[in-house]
């Protein structure tokens, strides 16, 4: 199969969504005169998305448009997209979606999957970092995450700021640059997102050791690797991560911690042990 011509795919999957359309489903004012093809007509998705009729033809003619996100959230809700198809819209478009910071701030039906995941310490987070779901067994290694007020519940923040944790990272250097980087990663991803801004700041602003970091510009996005650790009553231990990313919320990372050598196992199964 040859690469995609994204203009002209555009133009004929808009075509193909309005055509699906039935007029009977759709809140418009009535009319009268007979419809010669199936689906809504072009005018009709135009009032419906806020747009002018001569934008939409010119769109179905693939005649070298690049619609912002806005018109394409609007689009997407004319033509009753279901969540793959807007995310191929925007695809094509090659445009990011403005929807996605509120998807990825519910953890859903993912908290379960944290829980099932005991006794692996296994967390859910944001593409801020915010913790949104954690199961026993990584409350027990880190810290008790539900005793933390919602806006400290933050990976990075609990690294930089919190107390508790300052001599947590054996490799403290290493793990927080490499988290900062990660975190740049995002931000270059997410530039509107002024709650990810807001954070960046207070970062860099409450902690000379984070300001410094984010000055070196690094970028990195951290699928896998290995900690050293010193738990509070178990002593250093060393744990490989994975970091996984669902699909239905491509912008939540699934961060699951397995022993790396049998002493850190031990101690793993202490803390599980102490956790339930």
């Amino acid at each position: 199969m040859s690469t995609v011509d994204q203009t002209r795919e555009l133009a004929v999957f808009l075509r193909s969504r309005r055509e699906r359309l039935d007029p009977g489903t759709v809140a418009l004012p009535a009319r009268r005169a007979h419809r010669r093809t199936p689906g809504l007509r072009r005018e009709e998705v135009a009032e419906l998305a806020g747009v002018s009729v001569d934008y939409v033809t010119r769109l179905e003619q693939g005649r070298g448009l690049r619609p912002s996100p806005e018109v394409l959230e609007a689009l997407a809700g004319a033509l009753r997209l279901s969540e793959d198809e807007r995310d191929y819209l925007f695809n094509l478009a090659e445009q990011r979606p403005t929807r996605q910071a509120a998807t990825d701030d519910e953890a859903g039906p993912l908290a379960r999957l944290v829980l099932d995941l005991s006794p692996l310490p296994a967390m859910l987070v944001n593409h801020r970092f915010d913790i949104l779901a954690w199961n026993p067994e990584m409350a027990g290694l880190m810290l008790d995450f539900g005793a933390l007020p919602p806006e400290q519940r933050n990976s990075l923040w609990l690294c930089m700021l919190h107390p508790g944790l300052s001599d947590f990272y054996l490799d403290r250097e290493r793990t927080l640059r490499e988290g900062i980087a990660d975190l740049r990663a995002s931000w270059a991803a997410h530039p509107d997102d002024k709650a990810l801004a807001q954070l960046i700041d207070e970062l860099t602003s409450g902690s000379e050791e984070c300001a410094r970091l984010w000055a070196l510009r690094d970028v990195r996005v951290n699928a896998r690797g290995r900690k050293r650790l010193r738990h509070a009553t178990e002593g250093p231990l060393t744990v490989e991560y994975e970091v996984l990313a669902p699909l239905q919320a491509p912008g939540q990372r699934l961060i699951v911690y397995r022993a790396a050598d049998p002493a850190s196992q031990r101690a793993l199964d202490a803390v599980a042990a102490q956790a339930c």
